[in-house]
């Protein structure tokens, strides 16, 4: 073989290789025979600009064939360079244009972009989604404790998915009006007769407000009755008072064991007192009779003065 023909056809092994690697050929033939229109050498500026050309024209074929005509491949570079997730938010689109969901590219992405799950959002706002409230306990004017166990439905509220509170706003907010309707109640046998008056009065208030939500309805699942607090707080009470009864009992018992204690220590005092006078008795009659003044005045019995 001579060495010209196998230079030529190194040549054209290279040229082939530069233009299945560099140039997506294959990619390019798909979109033209789907109905897209993207250039060739548009495919090849992708990787140029580090933007993978596969998902791109894939994104695009799935738009137009879900009828998306307002999205092109500069929309998708654009949101594929800000870190966003094209797959979810095409799919996320075509949910919405087929359950006739107002929502736009430009809506999407921003959903996308501030860390959402779009297409979860999208499918939540077109099948309501049930939130699960942690058991809320309660406390009725005449001092009975209730659990109460609720399911709050909700579905997305498109608008304010971008800034809107989540999930959690939501369980506090409900949670918060379920303790403000039993203490706002009689006592604890209405609730338990109308539990369905707690939902009607925790859905006046507005509690989806500023959230990304929108309540459809709260369906108060369980009540059970805990313990008797006020009844509770009584027994603490006289529990309370009967110590400082005792306390002032145990205070009043010392003092008079003081004063007692007192009393007697006088008692031994006049008493050391008087062993002491009584032991200068001796003392004083031993000088009275030494002195001669022990009989000076004392007239003996039965004789008188002539």
């Amino acid at each position: 073989m001579p060495i010209e023909l196998l230079i030529f056809a190194g040549v054209v092994l290279a040229a082939m290789w530069i233009i299945f690697t560099i140039i997506p050929v294959n990619l390019w033939i798909t979109a033209q025979f789907t109905g897209v229109r993207v250039g060739l050498f548009e495919l090849v500026f992708m990787r140029f600009r580090k933007v993978p050309p596969k998902i791109i024209v894939r994104s695009l074929i799935l738009a137009r064939k879900a009828g998306l005509k307002d999205i092109t491949t500069q929309l998708l570079e654009t949101h594929y360079l800000a870190k966003g997730n094209l797959v979810k938010v095409i799919k996320a689109l075509i949910v919405a244009d087929k359950a006739n969901l107002n929502m736009d590219f430009k809506q999407a992405t921003a959903i996308d972009l501030a860390g959402r799950d779009v297409l979860n959002a999208v499918q939540v706002s077109v099948n309501p989604y049930i939130i699960v409230v942690p058991a809320i306990t309660g406390v009725s004017p005449d001092g009975i404790q209730l659990i109460a166990e609720a399911k709050v439905t909700v579905r997305t509220n498109i608008g304010q998915l971008v800034g809107g509170a989540g999930e959690e706003t939501i369980k506090a907010r409900v949670g918060q009006g379920i303790i403000s309707r039993i203490g706002a109640a009689g006592n604890y046998l209405e609730i338990l007769e109308k539990p369905e008056e707690i939902s009607m009065e925790v859905l006046k208030n507005g509690l989806d407000a500023g959230t990304a939500f929108e309540i459809l309805s709260i369906d108060i699942e369980d009540i059970t009755i805990g313990e008797n607090i006020g009844a509770k707080l009584q027994i603490d009470q006289a529990k309370a008072d009967l110590d400082i009864a005792n306390a002032k009992a145990e205070e009043k018992r010392a003092m008079a064991v003081a004063k007692e204690q007192e009393m007697s220590a006088r008692v031994q005092e006049a008493r050391a007192k008087v062993i002491q006078a009584e032991a200068l008795i001796p003392a004083a009659l031993s000088d009275a009779f030494r002195e001669g003044n022990l009989m000076k005045g004392f007239k003996p019995p039965g004789k008188t003065k002539k």
